[in-house]
């Protein structure tokens, strides 16, 4: 469904991702994926409603994707299928130069997808940018691990 291509050009074109639903818990998946990619030079926005105002990766939390100032490129979203719709709905309000939408692993919305497509949005379901950035970008070896990064605190 989505050519290497495609997620490369993506993945290559993307210079600010806000995180919908990102943990400030370190062993969240949520919170090491936006870790992973503020690490490769994005700039990542973390959102959460529960955690706003604390300081994440350089960057203060913010509440929701109306309280972000200036565009993103792209919204990856770590919330269930049903939050989607409302995160498509705001981010294509907010967002006047949004490029993608882009549902992590476990998370997808036909619906949603169609309406964020439709509006011209680039929209990746059930797939996660770090292991795609991994493997697209050389750091993934044949046995499926990582590479990039070695820490005890990921």
């Amino acid at each position: 469904m989505y050519t290497d291509a495609r997620l490369k050009d993506i993945l290559t074109r993307t210079k600010v991702i806000a995180v919908v639903g990102v943990s400030l818990n370190p062993v969240r998946p949520s919170y090491y994926v936006a870790r992973y990619l503020s690490l490769k030079g994005y700039r990542v926005i973390p959102v959460n409603p529960g955690h706003a105002g604390k300081m994440l990766f350089g960057e203060t939390v913010q509440a929701s994707l109306s309280d972000i100032e200036g565009e993103v490129d792209m919204v990856d979203i770590f919330r269930r299928p049903e939050a989607v719709p409302a995160i498509v709905e705001e981010a294509l309000t907010v967002f006047a130069d949004l490029q993608t939408i882009w549902m992590q692993i476990g998370v997808e919305h036909a619906e949603a997808a169609a309406q964020a497509e439709a509006r011209g949005v680039t929209v990746i379901q059930n797939r996660c940018p770090k292991i795609e950035y991994q493997r697209l970008f050389g750091e993934l070896r044949q046995g499926g691990f990582a590479t990039g990064i070695i820490s005890s605190k990921l």
